[in-house]
């Protein structure tokens, strides 16, 4: 089923929505909570959430394309769920590691997370992100939205670690430099 025809069953409020988002998309959207919440049961609350959310935001929205509307909504549930200090009792899975590494690419003394959710600096990342070749669009995509670990980048890609490592550092350089060019920084 096609993300339109899925968007229809929420316009009509039929329950096969749901289950046709779960279908399609269940796996997306338990990989990026799974990369945020250290805990299994956290990841799939936020799963679940997700379609809740859905559910009461579809109407009045009429998301295309839909694998970007539930992620985000994914996302920010594992984020929220995170800072609220469960996962981070739990081991604090990526995000520390992923906050620290955008830090240097961020101004001086101000939080990174504030800064990450101010709509100039996601647009220009976004910039950033898409005029980057595709492997290291791969790559910066999968550290910083999927936040996934190197070792898992390093494997799905065929790379050795330290290659991700470097080819990030360099990214993350170029990233600090763009955002300085753009007044962001």
């Amino acid at each position: 089923m096609d993300d339109r025809d899925i968007v229809d069953l929420y316009w009509q409020r039929s329950d096969q929505a749901i289950a046709e988002s779960v279908k399609k998309y269940g796996r997306y959207c338990h990989r990026i909570a799974s990369g945020i919440c250290t805990a299994p049961e956290d990841a799939e609350e936020c799963v679940n959430d997700t379609w809740l959310r859905a559910w009461n935001s579809i109407p009045p929205e009429r998301p295309s394309p839909l694998s970007a509307f539930l992620g985000t909504i994914t996302r920010r549930l594992a984020l929220d769920r995170y800072r609220s200090g469960k996962s981070l009792k739990r081991g604090g899975g990526e995000v520390p590691l992923v906050l620290e590494e955008l830090e240097e690419c961020l101004s001086g003394g101000a939080d990174p997370e504030k800064e990450v959710e101010l709509g100039e600096l996601k647009e220009a990342v976004g910039r950033f992100a898409a005029a980057l070749p595709e492997t290291e669009r791969l790559i910066f995509v999968s550290r910083y939205w999927f936040m996934a670990p190197v070792a898992e980048i390093a494997g799905r890609l065929g790379y050795s670690e330290a290659k991700v490592k470097t080819t990030m550092f360099r990214v993350r350089k170029r990233l600090r430099s763009f955002l300085e060019e753009e007044k962001l920084c």
